[in-house]
Formats: C-alpha cells, sequence, structure tokens
C-alpha cells in the first residue's frame, strides 16, 4: 500500500493566502448550491478526484519526458495511451478516478500504485506537480 504522506523535500509548504481565499469561496459556492461537504457527490470527493488525477498526469509527465500535447511526444517511441477507470477508497470515501496509461505499460504511479485500492493519508500531504498540500486544521 502507498502511503502519500512520504516527505518529498518541502515540508511546511503551506498554501497561500489567495488560495486560502478560493478554497473557502469554493467551500460557500458548494454550500449555498446544496452540495453536500463529504459522502458520495460531496465536495471533498470531487477535489480529491481533481487533485489525483492532477498528480497522476504529472507522474505520467516525468515518466514519458515530456507534457501532454507537446510535440517531443509525437514519434518518439512511448507515449500516452488513453486511461482506465478505478476506484479508491480515501479517508472521504471512495473516488472514482481516472489513471492514465502509456504504450507500452512501463508507467508505474506513485500516488496510487497499480492494484492499490487505498489511499491513505490524503488528508495530510499530497504531491502534486512538484507540490506538497499540506493540511491547514
Amino acid at each position: 500500500m502507498t502511503d502519500v504522506t512520504e516527505d518529498q523535500g518541502q515540508a511546511g509548504a503551506e498554501l497561500s493566502a489567495a488560495d486560502e481565499q478560493v478554497l473557502r469561496e469554493l467551500t460557500e459556492r458548494a454550500r449555498a448550491g446544496g452540495l453536500k461537504l463529504s459522502g458520495p457527490g460531496g465536495l471533498l470527493g470531487k477535489l480529491t478526484k481533481m487533485v489525483i488525477e492532477g498528480a497522476l498526469e504529472g507522474e505520467l509527465d516525468d515518466h514519458l519526458g515530456y507534457g501532454k500535447h507537446e510535440p517531443e511526444g509525437r514519434d518518439g517511441g512511448n507515449s500516452r495511451n488513453g486511461r482506465r477507470a478505478k476506484t479508491v477508497l480515501t479517508d472521504s470515501g471512495p473516488v472514482e478516478i481516472s489513471v492514465p496509461r502509456d504504450r507500452d505499460s512501463s508507467f508505474e504511479p506513485k500516488i496510487v500504485a497499480k492494484r492499490q485500492r487505498r489511499l491513505t493519508g490524503v488528508n495530510n500531504h499530497l504531491p502534486v506537480r512538484g507540490m506538497v498540500f499540506a493540511d491547514g486544521a
């Protein structure tokens, strides 16, 4: 099982005041729109999905050596090859994610490893394209 709380050499990283304001506004909009904070279809699940999928895209970018839609990826051997659906169990409930694949199946995601179903430590630290988001509580 992968624990995403591993220190990525960026301990102490915190959200900026602007980022915190965006999160407060998002929470208020969700509440005003009747969206639950947790549970199936809740805000925490949606945010978790977005962050995990962003991290997976960043991992694949690092693995392939180029970003999505960049010309370096054309005719370069291994490349992106679609996505596959996966449900992971998080502290905020089950979350359906889309995991990117590569053509020669050499991509081994770290944040959600192959055959991994339970994601631990998401509420503490989550590496996303070189960043660690710390729990503000």
